[in-house]
C-alpha cells in the first residue's frame, strides 16, 4: 500500500541510518576479530530494537536454532501482532501439506449438444476449479494465451460456430470475493482483487497511458483489450511538468474505470493495474472475445450457469477439453516470492473445497487450523481472517510463526516451501534488500507490509553453519517503513555473522 513519509520522518531516517551503519561497522570489525557470546549478541539486538524511532511501536521477535531448538533471543514472543503478508507462510505451508506439491487445478470444458458440420448445436460449459494461473504469468506475458489455446483445441475438434451460449460454472467457491477486514478504500487496487472459481488474469487488468502531442488526449491501452470494462479517460499530454498526476480508479461495484490527469510529452508510459468486479463474467467475456478473434463465431450470450434456461446435468454433457495448471509448488512460488494476495485467497479457498467440499475462507481456515494444531500451534490464540494477510483482523504471535517454520523444516515438503521464499538481494520482494551484506543470498524469508505494520520471518545460516529460524514483527509504528526494513535487515546481517563462543 502507498505510504507517504513526512519530511521529519525522512530526517529521522537519515540520522538513524547513519547511527545504525556505524554500529554495523563496529559489529563487523568485532566479528572479524573475535567470537561473540550469546549474551553479547542479545545486547546488540536489544540496541537495534530499542531504536527511539520505535518507542511507541510494538515489536515481537523470536530467534531460534533449528538444530538445537534453543531460543537465542525473544521479545514479546507470545503477544499477538498483525502479521501482514507473513500470513502467507501459514497459507502456503498448509496448502503444500494438505494438497501436495504436485496438486494441479483442472478447468473443464463440456459441450451440451451435438457437433455437426463445424457447428456446436448447443451450449459450451466451462467448469472452474479456482485456478489462479489463467493469465500471462506463465505464458511469456501473453495474458490470453490459455484462451487462444482453447480456441485452437475447439477448432481442431470441429467447432467453428457455437450456436448456443457459453455458461460458466463457478459453484466450487462461494460468491464472497473480498476478504474479511479488507479496506474498502483499496477495493479497486490490483492487490485487493476478488477471488472466484472462474478467474482470469488475477482478476485485474493493466492500464498503460502513453503521451502524444501537447494539448491532445493521451493514448490509453488496456491489457487485455476488452469491452468488459467501460473506460472514462481524461488524460492530457502537456509540454512541461504535469500539474495534475495521473489517477486511476474504479467506481465501487461497477467496471467503470476513470483515468484522469496529465502526462508530459516524451515521458515514459504510465502503467497501473486495477481490479475488476464479477470475476466470472470477466473470464467469460474475454474468453468469448478471444474465441471470436480466433475465428470462432459465438451466436449466443455468456453468463453464469444459473442463467441457463434449463438445469445442467454433467452426466448429459460431453467433455471436450481438460486444462491443467502448473503444479502447486510453482504456484506457491508466485504466492510467496511476489507476495501475491490473489493467489493466497484462491489457494485458501481451494483447501476448503478439497477438504470440506466448499470453497470458502471459513472452510479453508478450518482445515488449516487442524494442521496448525498438529504443529503445536495453539489455534485458539490466533486469528486467520484471510489467506494473504491483507486483513487487519489477522493476529498471530512471533512464536507461532517460528513454530510453523520449525515444523516445515522437518516436513517432506520443506524443499518446495523453502524454494518459494524470497532470497535477500536476489529475487522476489527481497530483491532490493540486504544487498552487498553478509545476508545477501543467505536469508530466505517472507516480508510483510501494511499501513503501520512490517514483518520479516524465515531462515538464515550463520558463518559457523548454524541455521536460525526467526520472526520479527513491528506494529503501530509511525516511522518510515524503510527504517523498519533497515532495522530488520541489520538484525539479519548481524545474525548471519554470529558465531557461538
Amino acid at each position: 500500500m502507498k505510504h507517504l513519509a513526512s519530511k521529519t520522518f525522512v530526517v529521522l531516517l537519515v540520522f538513524a541510518s547513519v547511527a545504525l551503519a556505524q554500529k554495523d561497522t563496529l559489529l563487523t570489525k568485532k566479528n572479524n576479530s573475535s567470537i561473540s557470546t550469546l549474551s553479547e549478541l542479545r545486547d546488540q539486538l536489544d540496541d537495534y530494537f530499542n531504536d527511539p524511532n520505535f518507542n511507541d511501536a510494538f515489536i515481537g521477535v523470536v530467534i531460534k536454532s533449528q538444530k538445537t531448538g534453543e531460543v537465542l533471543y525473544k521479545r514479546n514472543a507470545d503477544k499477538l501482532f498483525i502479521p501482514a503478508s507473513n500470513m502467507k507462510l501459514f497459507t502456503s505451508s498448509a496448502a503444500l501439506i494438505l494438497l501436495g506439491s504436485d496438486y494441479q487445478y483442472e478447468t473443464n470444458l463440456f459441450v451440451n449438444g451435438k457437433i455437426k458440420k463445424g457447428v456446436l448445436q448447443g451450449d459450451l460449459i466451462v467448469q472452474g476449479s479456482g485456478d489462479p494461473s489463467i493469465s500471462g504469468r506463465f505464458y511469456d506475458g501473453n495474458v490470453t494465451k490459455v484462451f487462444e489455446n482453447w480456441a485452437d483445441t475447439l477448432k481442431s475438434k470441429g467447432i467453428w460456430v457455437i450456436d448456443g451460449n457459453i455458461f460458466g460454472d463457478d459453484s466450487l467457491f462461494d460468491n464472497v470475493g473480498l476478504g474479511k477486514g479488507w479496506e474498502l478504500d483499496y477495493e479497486s487496487e490490483w492487490f485487493e482483487a476478488p477471488s472466484g472459481a472462474l478467474s482470469f488474469n488475477d482478476n485485474s487488468l493493466e492500464i498503460k497511458v502513453e503521451p502524444t502531442e501537447p494539448n491532445f488526449p493521451a493514448n490509453v491501452i488496456l491489457t487485455p483489450d476488452t469491452k468488459y470494462v467501460t473506460l472514462a479517460a481524461k488524460v492530457v499530454t502537456v509540454e512541461g511538468e504535469p500539474e495534475v498526476p495521473i489517477s486511476v480508479s474504479r467506481l465501487r461495484g461497477t467496471n467503470l474505470i476513470s483515468i484522469t490527469g496529465e502526462i508530459k510529452k516524451g515521458a515514459q508510459p504510465f502503467v497501473d493495474r486495477i481490479s475488476v468486479s464479477d470475476p466470472t463474467m470477466y473470464f467469460l467475456t474475454v474468453m468469448k472475445e478471444v474465441f471470436e478473434k480466433k475465428g470462432i463465431v459465438v451466436k449466443g450470450k455468456v453468463g453464469p450457469i444459473e442463467s441457463s434456461d434449463k438445469p445442467i446435468d454433467y452426466d448429459d454433457l460431453t467433455p471436450i477439453l481438460d486444462h491443467r495448471s502448473l503444479s502447486l509448488k510453482m504456484l506457491i512460488k508466485e504466492l510467496n516470492k511476489n507476495s501475491n494476495n490473489f493467489y493466497a485467497e484462491q489457494i485458501l479457498k481451494t483447501i476448503g473445497s478439497e477438504i470440506y467440499n466448499y470453497g470458502s475462507i471459513d472452510e479453508g481456515v478450518k482445515a488449516c487450523k487442524e494442521i496448525f494444531s498438529s504443529m503445536g500451534i495453539n489455534t485458539d490464540n490466533m486469528v486467520m481472517a484471510d489467506g494473504s494477510g491483507l486483513s487487519r483482523l489477522d493476529l498471530v504471535t512471533p512464536r507461532q510463526i517460528v513454530n510453523l517454520l520449525s515444523y516445515m523444516a522437518k516436513s517432506e515438503v520443506f524443499d518446495e516451501f523453502y524454494d518459494s521464499l524470497p532470497i535477500a538481494g536476489v529475487d522476489g520482494t527481497l530483491i532490493d534488500r540486504m544487498k552487498k551484506s553478509s545476508a545477501e543470498n543467505n536469508v530466505h524469508a517472507k516480508a510483510g507490509y501494511n499501513n503501520n505494520v512490517s514483518s520479516l520471518s524465515g531462515y538464515l545460516t550463520t558463518v559457523s553453519g548454524e541455521r536460525l529460524i526467526f520472526s520479527i514483527i513491528i506494529n503501530n509504528f509511525l516511522a518510515p517503513p524503510a527504517l523498519a526494513n533497515y532495522i530488520m535487515d541489520s538484525v539479519c546481517n548481524r545474525l548471519v555473522n554470529f558465531s557461538r563462543n
